[in-house]
């Protein structure tokens, strides 16, 4: 062994790390599994040296950023904190407004609907029974000559449970009194058994949905007999007068 070998045995690394020099390649004489160079995996180990972003420094962008947001609040004036808030009171005013408006409107917007929805089935009840009043009719004359028996007469009676079931209602009957607004009058005479102006006769039943028509009652009605008229001087003969007189 020469001087110079026995002197790099003898040399110990540096306080840095760094490896003794003068003894060939340092690659050759690297342990098996460890980097060729010390000072390379030093500079991957350090923090950010990979280009990621810590969490701490977001937090703390963050926080200086409140904090300008604080100071420039902190500058205002109070006349400008007072115009400030006076706004945010007129926005939220504004926003509120326009929160009832919408909501009325779609108050507004639903009672029509089923205002409009109740009409049309009212329309559609109204054209299906009017349609089925002839039917009505035939079994009514077929009532009132005895031929509604056996059969036929269980299938009138259910056609009238359904037809009542749907809101139909039969009116006018002999003694009811004249309405204008429920009666037809096919033919009128005078009587003294009444007071006022009565159906004598039912010619055809009216019908009605509720207070709604379908069809107006066909009847005979009489009207009260007119009462005397009084007689005077002027309606006597002047020949009468004077016998009258001796």
């Amino acid at each position: 062994m020469t001087s110079a070998d026995s002197q790099h045995e003898r040399t110990p690394p540096d306080a840095a790390g760094t490896p003794p020099t003068g003894a060939g390649d340092p690659q050759a004489t690297a342990a098996p599994g460890t980097p060729a160079d010390a000072g390379d995996q030093a500079w991957v180990d350090e923090p950010g040296a990979t280009g990621e972003v810590d969490a701490g420094d977001d937090i703390a962008g963050e926080a200086a950023g409140g904090e300008n947001a604080v100071g420039d609040m902190a500058g205002d004036t109070p006349t400008e904190l007072v115009a400030d808030l006076a706004k945010a009171q007129e926005d939220v005013a504004a926003l509120t407004g326009d929160l009832q408006r919408l909501q009325a409107e779609y108050v507004n917007y639903k009672r029509r609907v089923d205002r409009d929805r109740e009409l049309v089935k009212q329309n559609a009840t109204f054209s299906v029974l009017s349609a089925m009043l002839p039917v009505l009719d035939d079994i009514d004359r077929a009532r009132e000559h005895g031929e509604v028996e056996g059969g036929f007469k269980a299938v009138a009676d259910s056609l009238d449970r359904v037809v009542a079931g749907l809101g139909l209602e039969r009116f006018g009957r002999p003694g009811d009194e004249f309405d204008p607004n429920l009666h037809e009058a096919l033919m009128h005479a005078h009587s003294a058994d009444v007071t006022t102006t009565t159906c004598q006769n039912v010619v055809q039943a009216g019908y009605r949905i509720g207070d709604r028509v379908v069809r107006a009652a066909r009847v005979t009605v009489v009207d009260p007999e007119p009462a005397p008229e009084p007689t005077t001087a002027s309606d006597v003969p002047a020949g009468e007068d004077a016998r009258d007189a001796q």
